[in-house]
């Protein structure tokens, strides 16, 4: 049996007192593409911000390899921060920052490694996303679906094992976003990365992903996991099926 690349055991979010996700559980095996979706205010972004550290659960756990971050401290901590890449919502590159300088900050941060071979490095990472040629160029000179793939480019710098990836669709016209989806299953198909993808694009949930998770912000717990096709046809949860049959809501 697999051993899980992921664990969230009982998880539970809350701010100021105020539960946004209660005590759900789930894994994420290696080499998938697992989405977390549902509509807006359910607690994706939420999530996901916990699973790479950035908030301790309120109650439950989450764990990394085997290693809970929130305990975590000093070396451990680094150890396990080494082995995740995060690309943010709108990619957050530096905007006083050529593309290549942006891959390059987390070598400079994390690695010892000499200026060229830093170079080397992040010139080969543009190359995977199909960012050859635009090394010096700055953020405000690209498209933002190059953006997107850029901070791609910088989140894979210290070759991780998981990337988290939120809303990479988010803004993007439906070319752009397919192309984008392409770029997700090619990388994970050919390095053998695992994915986490909050999204609520039905059309990269179908293109990408290998399981998801529902959640609904109405009972504040998963409420549908599965292959997206699979929930779509045969779930018995009637916000399950709207939101994968793209109806609205009866008044």
């Amino acid at each position: 049996m697999v051993e899980p690349l992921i664990r969230v055991e009982n998880f539970t979010a809350a701010y100021d007192g105020h539960v946004i996700i209660d005590d759900i559980s789930f894994d994420v095996n290696p080499g998938e593409i697992f989405v977390i979706l549902g509509g807006s205010g359910c607690g994706k972004s939420t999530l996901l911000k916990h699973m790479i550290g950035l908030y301790p659960p309120a109650k439950g756990r989450i764990f990394i390899e085997g290693r809970d971050l929130a305990t975590a401290g000093g070396e451990e901590r680094l150890a396990i921060l080494k082995r995740i890449g995060v690309m943010y919502q709108m990619g957050a590159l530096f905007g006083s920052m050529t593309l290549l300088d942006n891959v390059r900050l987390p070598l400079e941060e994390y690695t010892n490694l000499p200026d060229d071979a830093m170079d080397a490095i992040a010139r080969m990472k543009l190359q995977l996303v199909a960012l050859k040629g635009f090394e010096s160029h700055m953020p405000s000179e690209i498209s933002g679906g190059m953006k997107k793939r850029a901070a791609i480019a910088r989140a894979m710098a210290l070759d991780p094992r998981i990337l988290f990836l939120d809303e990479p669709s988010a803004g993007l016209d439906p070319i752009t976003s397919a192309e984008l989806d392409q770029l997700i299953r090619k990388l994970a198909g050919s390095l053998g990365i695992t994915f986490v993808v909050v999204t609520h694009e039905l059309p990269s949930i179908y293109a990408i992903a290998d399981r998801v998770i529902m959640l609904d912000k109405r009972v504040k717990k998963i409420v549908a996991m599965g292959k997206p096709a699979e929930l779509r046809d045969t779930s018995t949860n009637p916000w399950v099926k709207q939101f994968f049959n793209r109806q609205a809501e009866s008044a």
